[in-house]
C-alpha cells in the first residue's frame, strides 16, 4: 500500500469508538434530543396536550423518588434507580406506550438551612445553585425525562398548591359513618341543625368563636395540640417519631431528643388506619415494604375498659380483656394527663419503700421520674432488654371485675402514643408485667391456667405464661365468671359484661400515632393560617396562596444547650415581626392577624408530586380531572389508581409512603382526584457500594489515593484497613459519574451499573470492571462502522439461519428482561449476540444490524442514536418499534436427548423439540449404542419424557 493510502494515525483514531468520540456523540444527541422535544409526553388536554394518535396508545407513568440537590452533587450510587427507570421508559416508548417520566426536586429541609446558617446565603440561592449542577450531571447520563414538567417544591407556584392542599385538609373531617372525609361545613351545619350532637351537649349557637373553634379542632383532619413531642435543643426543632434514631438522638446531627409538650400542627392520618392497611393488598408492591407498613400501623383488636379513681376513670386498652382478674397494678406513661391531677401529698401507710424511689412525697417522686424518662426515646424505653423502672404514684385504682384495690405507677414502659397511655398490669401473663413486678415486689394472680405442667403459684415461675389456646381460671366475680372458657370466649363474654355496665367496650387500637406536621424551622412551606386577637385559627382564602417566605437575617431556629431538656422553640419566622403581625381582610372586614411561625415538615412537598407532573402548568387547578384520569386513575389490576412504576429505596417505607398515601386518600375522598392510592407499582432498588479505608485513629482516607500491595492497602505510605460501606462523603469513597463519563462516556456507565448485578440487590463498585462494557460498545461499533473509514460495513444480503437464531432468541431474551426490570440479563443476552456476530467474522446483514442497534437502543441510547443514523435513518431511534422475536427462530432447531439403560447413559440423540414420545421411543430403542448396550436383553419398560430423556428399564 502506497504511502499516500495509509491514514495518519489521527485519522484512524477519529473513527474509533473512544471516550473522546462517545463525549462528541453524547453531547451532540443530548442538544437535538431538546431541540426537538424527543421526551415530551402529550397529555390528553391542557397545555401539554399534544397528538391525539400518541395519546391514544397506552399509557406508561414512570417516577423516580425525588432527588434532594446535595452540594455535593451526584456519585455512581445516586444515578442507579435513574439510569433504571430511563431503560425502562426508553423500552417502553419503543414498545407502544406514551410515557411519562421526569424529574423533580425535593428541595426544602434541613441541609440548605444549616449550609445558611454556616454561611449566610440564603438557602435558595444555594438551592439553586445545586439544581443547576444537579441537572447538567443527569442529562450528561442521557436521562430521558419530558423537561417541560420539571420543578422543585421550592417554586412558589409548586408550594401554593402544597399549602392549597393543607387547607383542603385542615378544612376537613373524617366521617366514620361514611369512612371517608368530608367537608369541614357538613360537620358545622350538622351542629347547627342539631343532626349531631356537639361535644359536651350544648347548642352550636351558645358557643363562642374560641369553643366553636376548640369544638372543630377535635374533628380536622389537620389540627393544632398540646401534646408530647420530639423536642431537639440541639436543633431548636421537634421531629416526627420516624426522625428519632433508636438510641433517642436525632437523624440529623446526632443530637439529643427529649419528650416535651408543645403545641404543635398535626395530620390525623389515624383515622386512615384501617384504609391505609386494607389497601395494601391491592399494591403491586414488595412484601417486605407491606409488612414493614402493616406493623406500623399496627392494627390490633380488643377492649377498653375503666378502673375508678377515686371521682376520675383511667381508661386502658388491652388486647386480653380475659385476663383482667389477673390486674394487679396499673402503669401510666409518665406523660399521662391524669398523673398531675391525683398525686397525693405524701406516701399512703403500708408503702413499700421499693415503691417510692427513694423520694420523700409523691409529688418529688412522680417530678423526678418524668424528667428521667423525658431523656429516652420510644424505642429505648420499649426495649425488651432493659430493666424495668417506675415509681409509685400514691394512689390506688379499683379493678372493675375483682373490686380489688392495685396500686397505679407511672414507667417509661408504657407510652403515651400507644393505646390510651395507661395498661392494666396482667403479670402472671406478660413478660413485661411479670419483670417489672418482681423489681417491685407486686403480687401476681394467675388467670390463665399453665399447660406446661409449672402449677398457678406465678411465685415459683422463671416467666409469665402467655397462651391464647388455654382455659381460664380463678376468674369468678359478681355477675360473671369466665372460669373453663377458652381466650376468644372469654374475650368475648368479658366484653359484654364491660359494656353492659358501661365501663368498657370492644374495640380496635392501632401503633400508628398521628403525624407531627411542625417544624421550628425557616426553610420550610409556610402555612396559611392566621390567629385572630382570640388565638382562633383561620385558613387563608386560596387567592392569598402562595404564601411565600420572607427574607429573614438570620435563618437559624434558636438552638440551645443539646441537654436543655426544658428550653421552647423559637422560630426564624416569629422574630420577623412584621410579617408575623398582619391586616387582613378575610371576608369580614380588615382585622388584626398573627401568622403561624412554624414551618412544614420537608415531606409536605413530596406528599403530591407525582400529580404536578401530569399537569405542571396548571395555575388555576392542582390538576386538570381528566389528565389525572388519564395518567392515574383506575384501572385493570391496579383498582386504586396511581402510578405505573415508582423506584426508590427501601429507607422510605413508612415515612414519605405512608404520608404521601394518606394525602392521596384525603384528596380521593374529597373529590380532587380519581386515585385512591399514590402508587400502584413500587419497585426498590438497591445499594451501590464501594471499598472504604480507615487509619490507624479510624479516620477514613480518600479511598482513590489507597495503593494495593501484596494484598496489603496503603495511603501516603502507611497501611490502612479496607471495609465495605455504602458509597458517599463520610467515607471518602465516591466516584463521580463525571469522572467515569469522561474516562469512557456515558453509554458505558449506564451499561455498567445495569450489568452490575440484579437492580434490587445492592453491588459493590469497582472502576476497573467498568472497561467491560466499554469494550462492548467497541464490539458494537466495529460490526456495524468501519475504524479506519468510518464507513458503514453492512451489507444488504439475507441472514444465515445461525445468525437469525441468535437473533432472535437475543430478542426474545433481552425483551422479556428489559420489560421485568432485569437488566443485568438483557445485558448478558445482548453482550453474547454481539459476540456471536463478532466471531462470525463477516459483515452484518443490515436487517440484522438495525434490530441490534435497536436492543441496545434502551440501555445505550447515544450510541444507538448515531448508529440508528448512519445506517440511513432519519427519525429518532428513540420512537421506533422495538423488534420482535420470530417464534419459529426462538425454539432450539435440535435438543439433545439423553437415552439410559439401567441407569446409564449409553446414547445422546438430536432430535426435533417438537417430536412425540412414540417417536422418541422408537429412535431410543434402535440406536446402535442402545441396541448393543441391551445385549439382546428383554426390554420391560421404556420411560419417555420427550424430547430430552429416555430410560430403558430391561
Amino acid at each position: 500500500m502506497s504511502e499516500t493510502n495509509t491514514p495518519a494515525p489521527e485519522a484512524a483514531e477519529a473513527h474509533r469508538y473512544t471516550a473522546a468520540m462517545a463525549a462528541d456523540i453524547e453531547a451532540r444527541w443530548q442538544d437535538v434530543w431538546d431541540a426537538q422535544g424527543t421526551y415530551e409526553a402529550p397529555n390528553p388536554t391542557g397545555d401539554l396536550a399534544g397528538d391525539p394518535a400518541v395519546v391514544a396508545r397506552p399509557k406508561k407513568f414512570i417516577m423516580d423518588m425525588f432527588p434532594y440537590p446535595s452540594g455535593a452533587g451526584l456519585h455512581v450510587g445516586h444515578p442507579l434507580g435513574y439510569i433504571a427507570t430511563d431503560v425502562y421508559a426508553r423500552h417502553q416508548r419503543m414498545t407502544g406506550h406514551n410515557v411519562l417520566h421526569t424529574l423533580g426536586f425535593d428541595a426544602f429541609g434541613l441541609p440548605a438551612e444549616q449550609y445558611a446558617v454556616q454561611t449566610g446565603t440564603h438557602p435558595r440561592v444555594s438551592t439553586e445553585a445545586n439544581i443547576e449542577n444537579m441537572k447538567i450531571q443527569l442529562r450528561r447520563l442521557g436521562l430521558g425525562h419530558d423537561k417541560r414538567r420539571s420543578f422543585a417544591t421550592i417554586d412558589p407556584d409548586y408550594y401554593k398548591w402544597t399549602q392549597w392542599i393543607f387547607l383542603q385538609i385542615y378544612n376537613s373531617w373524617y366521617d366514620a359513618d361514611a369512612k371517608k372525609a368530608r367537608p369541614i361545613a357538613d360537620l358545622v351545619a350538622a351542629f347547627e341543625d342539631g343532626s349531631r350532637e356537639v361535644p359536651g351537649g350544648r347548642a352550636w349557637a351558645g358557643l363562642t368563636a374560641a369553643e366553636r373553634a376548640d369544638v372543630l379542632n377535635g374533628f380536622r383532619l389537620a389540627y393544632s395540640s398540646d401534646a408530647p413531642v420530639n423536642w431537639c435543643p440541639g436543633l431548636g426543632t421537634v421531629l416526627a417519631n420516624e426522625e428519632v434514631t433508636a438510641d433517642g438522638r436525632s437523624e440529623r446531627g446526632n443530637f439529643p431528643v427529649f419528650k416535651s409538650k408543645l403545641s404543635q400542627w398535626n395530620m390525623r392520618i389515624t383515622a386512615y388506619a384501617d384504609r391505609l392497611l386494607d389497601d395494601l393488598d391491592a399494591l403491586d408492591w414488595p412484601e417486605a415494604i407491606k409488612l414493614q407498613q402493616r406493623n406500623w400501623i399496627g392494627r390490633s383488636e380488643g377492649a377498653r375498659v375503666d378502673f375508678a379513681l377515686g371521682d376520675e376513670a383511667i381508661t386502658v386498652f388491652t388486647t386480653r380483656p380475659d385476663t383482667l382478674f389477673g390486674a394487679t397494678y396499673m402503669v401510666l406513661a409518665p406523660e399521662h394527663p391524669l398523673v398531675e391531677k391525683f398525686i397525693p401529698a405524701a406516701w399512703p401507710e403500708g408503702t413499700h419503700d421499693v415503691w417510692t424511689g427513694g423520694h420523700a412525697t409523691p409529688a418529688e417522686a412522680v417530678t423526678a421520674y418524668r424528667k428521667q424518662a423525658a431523656s429516652k426515646s420510644d424505642v429505648e424505653r420499649q426495649a425488651e432488654a432493659k430493666d424495668k423502672t417506675g415509681v409509685f404514684t400514691g394512689e390506688y385504682a379499683i379493678n372493675p371485675v375483682s373490686g380489688d384495690k392495685v396500686p397505679v405507677f407511672i414507667a417509661d414502659y408504657v407510652l403515651m402514643g400507644y393505646g390510651t397511655g395507661a395498661i392494666m398490669a396482667v403479670p402472671a401473663h406478660d413478660s413485661r408485667d411479670f419483670e417489672f413486678a418482681r423489681a417491685f415486689e407486686l403480687p401476681m394472680r394467675c388467670v390463665v391456667q399453665p399447660s406446661d405442667g409449672r402449677g398457678t403459684d406465678p411465685a415459683e415461675w422463671d416467666d409469665a405464661f402467655a397462651s391464647y389456646d388455654a382455659k381460664l381460671v380463678n376468674s369468678t366475680g359478681e355477675g360473671i365468671t369466665l372460669d373453663g372458657l377458652g381466650v376468644v370466649e372469654a374475650k368475648a363474654a368479658i366484653t359484654e359484661w364491660l359494656a353492659g355496665r358501661g365501663i368498657g367496650e370492644g374495640t380496635v387500637n392501632f401503633r400508628l400515632r398521628d403525624w407531627l406536621f411542625s417544624r421550628q424551622r425557616y426553610w420550610g412551606e409556610p402555612f396559611p393560617i392566621v390567629y385572630d386577637e382570640d388565638g382562633v385559627a383561620h385558613s387563608l382564602p386560596e387567592s392569598m396562596l402562595p404564601l411565600e417566605l420572607p427574607e429573614v437575617e438570620d435563618y437559624s431556629p434558636r438552638t440551645f444547650e443539646p441537654d436543655d431538656a426544658d428550653s421552647q422553640p423559637e422560630t426564624p419566622l416569629s422574630r420577623k415581626a412584621d410579617w408575623v403581625n398582619v391586616e387582613l381582610d378575610l371576608g369580614d372586614g380588615v382585622k388584626s392577624y398573627r401568622r403561624e411561625t412554624n414551618t412544614m415538615p420537608n415531606w409536605a412537598g413530596s406528599c403530591w408530586y407525582e400529580l404536578r407532573y401530569l399537569d405542571p402548568n396548571n395555575a388555576s387547578a392542582l390538576v386538570d380531572p381528566e389528565i389525572e384520569q388519564y395518567w392515574m386513575g383506575p384501572r385493570e389490576g391496579a383498582p386504586h389508581g396511581g402510578v405505573d412504576l415508582y423506584v426508590g429505596g427501601a429507607e422510605h417505607a413508612v415515612l414519605h409512603l405512608l404520608y404521601a398515601r394518606f394525602w392521596s386518600k384525603v384528596l380521593f375522598d374529597l373529590g380532587h382526584v380519581s386515585s385512591a392510592e399514590p402508587f400502584h407499582k413500587l419497585f426498590n432498588q438497591g445499594m451501590i457500594q464501594a471499598y472504604a479505608y480507615t487509619d490507624e485513629r479510624g479516620v477514613y482516607v480518600p479511598a482513590a489515593e489507597v495503593e494495593e500491595r501484596d494484598g496489603a492497602y496503603f495511603y501516603e505510605g502507611k497501611q490502612v484497613k479496607r471495609e465495605h460501606g455504602k458509597m458517599g462523603k463520610s467515607l471518602k469513597n465516591a466516584v463521580t459519574p463525571d469522572e467515569i463519563c469522561e474516562e469512557y462516556g456515558a453509554d458505558t456507565l449506564r451499561l455498567y451499573e445495569m450489568a452490575m448485578g440484579p437492580l434490587d440487590v445492592s453491588r459493590p463498585w469497582d472502576t476497573r470492571a467498568v472497561v467491560g462494557q466499554y469494550r462492548l460498545l467497541q464490539r458494537l461499533w466495529r460490526n456495524i462502522v468501519d475504524e479506519e473509514t468510518g464507513a458503514v460495513t453492512v451489507v444488504d444480503a439475507e441472514p444465515a439461519e445461525d445468525t437469525l437464531r441468535a437473533l432472535h432468541k437475543a430478542i426474545d431474551g433481552a425483551g422479556a428482561d428489559l420489560a421485568g426490570l432485569r437488566f443485568n440479563t438483557a445485558i448478558a443476552k445482548i453482550t453474547e449476540l454481539n459476540n456471536t456476530l463478532t466471531k462470525a467474522g463477516r459483515p452484518l446483514e443490515r436487517s440484522v444490524a438495525e434490530r441490534l442497534v435497536l436492543l441496545v437502543a434502551p440501555l445505550a441510547p447515544h450510541i444507538a442514536e448515531e448508529l440508528w443514523h448512519r445506517l440511513g435513518h432519519s427519525e429518532s431511534v428513540v420512537h421506533q418499534d422495538f423488534p420482535v422475536a420470530d417464534p419459529a427462530y426462538v425454539v432450539d432447531e435440535t435438543v439433545t436427548c439423553v437415552v439410559q439403560v439401567k441407569g446409564k447413559v449409553k446414547a445422546r440423540l438430536e432430535v426435533p423439540p417438537t417430536i412425540t414420545d412414540a417417536d422418541l421411543e422408537q429412535l431410543a430403542v434402535t440406536d446402535a449404542g442402545v441396541v448393543a448396550a441391551l445385549g439382546g436383553a428383554e426390554i420391560r419398560k421404556v420411560i419417555v419424557r420427550a424430547p430430552k430423556l429416555v430410560n430403558i428399564v430391561i
